[in-house]
């Protein structure tokens, strides 16, 4: 009986001196973990799925701030798709192999990466619109958005091969026994996407939407001057009021959001020289981290009255019609 209980233990019952340990969980935690990571990604690719049908397909919807938002949409449906993997791991038991294994966390780090450079691209775009609305049209084109979105793509790839080039050379070098997935950053690598994929464009992206909190705040009350000269004061004190609420509450929720979500995974990765992808990773910290992607069509685009008018035209397969892509949106 001993015997038969050690080989269930075992990843891989027929490797009893090289097969990692499976990790045993309390039935209620494991089925949480699996449900809500399951949930999480089901959410992450359909409601990115469709702002990619949406802004692709209607020819309308063909600006550069869409650009944007299909890019960002792109890299978290991959993320959504990803996190399959993630669910797989929840047994501490990679059942893969090792080249699998690095190419899963090798696009996990482009994906998330690319997510994070689209969305400070997002906060530069917004910024030039509300601060110099008279100049957008000729600064922001889509030319310029398309090299932009581009380059971001270009840096991920380049930036995360740089990071992960020994696993890459030598895919399972770090692991200790057969069945595990292992990744090992060193400090200067861990260092460096703190700061590149990280801390400078929390940086960027909150300066950017306090200069444009800054900016609809003050037009708000100019126009709340500009009115109370031929309306009634109290009206308009509603109204002004209602208007810099809305600001508030709007880029309180994009900045809020992403602290929340990225804040918890990047301090604990790097306060450690090693990254493990195993069940001990999985958790709330790691839910969080997959939930920004999950949450940021719903903030970037669920909000748009476009959005809801192409959700209704695919859902009821009328985007199927002929000449449906001339449709509008706006």
């Amino acid at each position: 009986m001993m015997e038969i209980l050690e080989e269930t233990e075992l990843c891989f019952p027929q490797l009893l001196n090289t097969s990692c340990r499976k990790q045993k969980h309390r039935f209620f935690e494991a089925m949480l973990i699996y449900i809500l990571l399951s949930l999480i990604s089901l959410l992450t690719v359909c409601l990115n799925l469709l702002v990619i049908i949406s802004i692709s397909h209607f020819k309308q919807l063909h600006t550069p701030t869409n650009l944007l938002l299909l890019s960002l949409a792109v890299s978290d449906f991959f993320v959504g798709l990803l996190m399959s993997f993630q669910i797989m791991l929840i047994g501490s038991c990679w059942l893969l192999g090792d080249i699998v294994c690095v190419l899963y966390q090798y696009l996990s780090y482009v994906t998330t990466s690319a997510s994070g450079g689209n969305m400070l691209i997002i906060s530069v775009d917004r910024y030039v619109a509300i601060c110099d609305p008279l100049c957008y049209p000729t600064r922001i084109t889509k030319k310029r958005v398309q090299v932009c979105v581009c380059l971001c793509w270009i840096f991920s790839l380049s930036f995360v091969s740089v990071q992960m080039k020994d696993n890459l050379k030598q895919p399972g070098r770090h692991n200790s026994c057969f069945g595990e997935c292992v990744i090992v950053v060193n400090s200067i690598a861990g260092l460096a996407d703190l700061i590149l994929t990280f801390i400078i464009p929390i940086s960027v992206i909150i300066v950017l939407y306090l200069r444009v909190f800054v900016v609809a705040v003050s037009q708000a009350r100019a126009m709340r001057s500009h009115i109370a000269a031929v309306t009634l004061q109290r009206s308009v004190k509603v109204t002004a009021k209602k208007s810099e609420m809305k600001a508030a509450r709007t880029l309180g929720v994009v900045v809020v959001v992403f602290l929340i979500c990225l804040c918890p995974y990047f301090c604990i990765n790097f306060t450690g020289q090693k990254t493990l992808f195993n069940a001990s990773s999985v958790g709330f910290v790691i839910c969080l981290f997959y939930f920004n992607s999950c949450v940021n069509p719903v903030i970037y685009a669920y909000f748009y009255p476009w959005f809801r008018k192409s959700v209704t035209l695919i859902v009821t397969l009328r985007i199927l019609q002929p000449d449906s892509c001339e449709a509008k949106m706006l």
